[in-house]
């Protein structure tokens, strides 16, 4: 696979005139020695450790600046010269900011998919990066929904007419497009649910209330959203179990010594995020989960900020439940899914009853289904789980590795153009990021600021974001979230630091 060497992350504008055909490259990391490359553009270049964080960055349409293209015999031992190479058609195009044809990732063509963006904001065009609250809607999910209500319209299973069919068929086709998304060994241990934070109350409710006893120990991260806290505070009053917190470092990462530390035979039940919507922090989730196991404790995975930036599979990380929102993962409102190992779902009790979950009802005793059903019951929201298949579909054509590369890419670009912006912090530095560019400025209220970018048209969270525990611990009571997604571009983060640059600089000249 061939790499490249971006021009623009050596802040220049274009590439030097004449192409060399060959240079030199670095014994300790293996690519184009600094020196030789210094000489090329004549400018000062990133520390070396920078580069070798690019080796292996793969070409992406829609990127600025111009690019030369080494093939894998750049990184080959030290001393030898090698050919900066052409290898991909239309590259002449595609150092001009234009597409190379083939290219796998598209974003101009991806954000064409989303209606939403071409909305005006205070005369300006709409720059969203309110993604970790939730995700616009490509036209394949609105187009689905329509055509549900449209042509499908029923209550599902049991009826013996034609659009009961057609709505039962869609939406356990959209049970089984979650069960291959997430990699679950089965449909039935996909239980559709109004979001993440009604999958880990129905595990708290189900799983928790029936299982947890007087000083059994439940361990959460500082992390966690309210949504992972609150849940098992309350069913640890209801059963006299005791909830501890894994303490966070200045970096934002958890602090996998301690966590070890509070890990014990009481420990029933560990329960964390895979990546925090404060800050970004993603978790090391399968390690968590061995050691975790190790210890003989069940594993719940708050996965709702990390499913539209990462692959999700259920069985490499080893847990037990892993829960996301729909509306988070491009699909629609009111509507998640729970993963839960099939034999933990039947052995929990129900957490609501009603029609579909039950196998017979007496007036004396009911007999319940097996998972999934046994935890769905009444109607359910049929046409949403349905536009959720959709989403997912979505997300697997444009391939979710791809929408990893681009958005590391633009973490990348906007951390290092909000870090040059006097007074501004981004809080939150830890090893591994994702999706979100928390900051404070100095002499500004966080709403304000948010108010301020909403004028440019530029839509960010301002606030606690529910996750009160993990700002405190940067003394914090809230942060400026701008948060990313697929359909994000350079373009959008130039427009976002140039807004907060002109705050910065309003506030140094009342100054």
């Amino acid at each position: 696979m061939s790499t490249h060497i971006n021009i623009a992350d050596f802040g220049l504008a274009s590439a030097p005139a004449a192409v060399p055909t060959s240079f030199p490259v670095s014994a300790a990391s293996g690519l184009p020695a600094e020196d030789a490359i210094r000489a090329l553009f004549n400018v000062p270049l990133p520390d070396i450790r920078e580069l070798d964080a690019m080796k292996t960055r793969p070409v992406q349409a829609g990127m600025p600046g111009s690019y030369y293209f080494l093939d894998d015999a750049a990184f080959s031992p030290s001393g030898i010269k090698v050919p900066v190479t052409n290898p991909e058609p239309g590259w002449e195009a595609f150092s001009a900011g234009q597409a190379i044809p083939g290219q796998a990732f598209d974003v101009q063509a991806v954000r064409s998919d989303f209606p939403a963006l071409a909305e005006t904001v205070n005369g300006r065009p709409l720059i969203w990066l309110d993604n970790a609250a939730t995700t616009q809607k490509p036209q394949a999910v609105i187009d689905r929904l329509a055509h549900f209500y449209a042509h499908e319209n029923s209550n599902i299973h049991r009826a013996a007419h034609e659009l009961a069919a057609r709505a039962t068929d869609a939406y356990e086709a959209a049970r089984e497009t979650v069960r291959r998304f997430v990699n679950a060994r089965s449909a039935n241990e996909i239980v559709f649910v109004r979001g993440a934070t009604e999958g880990i109350n129905l595990v708290a409710q189900s799983w928790g209330r029936q299982t947890l006893r007087p000083g059994d120990e439940i361990l959460v991260t500082w992390l966690e959203h309210h949504a992972n806290i609150v849940p098992w505070q309350q069913v640890a009053a209801q059963t006299g179990a005791v909830l501890k917190a894994v303490p966070v470092d200045e970096y934002g990462d958890v602090c996998l010594g301690e966590y070890e530390k509070l890990l014990g035979p009481k420990t029933r039940l560990v329960a964390f995020t895979q990546v925090s919507n404060a800050l970004g922090t993603v978790t090391p989730a399968a390690e968590l989960t061995r050691l975790a196991h190790a210890c003989g404790a069940k594993v719940l995975i708050d996965g709702a900020q990390s499913v539209s930036h990462m692959r999700t599979d259920v069985l490499a990380l080893g847990c037990d439940w892993f829960v996301f929102s729909g509306h988070k993962v491009f699909g629609p409102t009111g509507i998640g899914a729970l993963y839960g190992r099939e034999d933990l779902l039947n052995a929990a009790d129900p957490w609501q009853g009603g029609g579909n979950m039950i196998q017979d009802v007496t007036f004396e005793r009911t007999l319940y289904q097996n998972a999934p059903a046994r935890f769905e019951a009444g109607t359910g929201n049929i046409a949403d789980a349905v536009g959720l298949g959709a989403a997912l579909e979505y997300v697997e054509r444009i391939g979710i590795d791809n929408i990893a590369r681009h958005e590391h890419d633009l973490l990348r670009y906007g951390t290092r153009l909000l870090s040059e912006i006097p007074g501004l912090r981004i809080i939150g530095q830890p090893a591994e990021k994702a999706g979100v560019l928390s900051f404070v400025l100095d002499g500004h209220d966080t709403v304000a600021i948010g108010g301020a970018l909403n004028k440019e048209g530029i839509a960010v969270r301002a606030g606690h974001h529910c996750a009160q525990p993990i700002l405190r611990r940067f003394g914090l009571e809230a942060t400026v979230r701008p948060s990313l997604a697929l359909y994000n571009t350079h373009a959008d983060l130039d427009a976002l630091a140039a807004a907060v640059w002109k705050l910065a600089r309003a506030r140094k000249f009342e100054l």
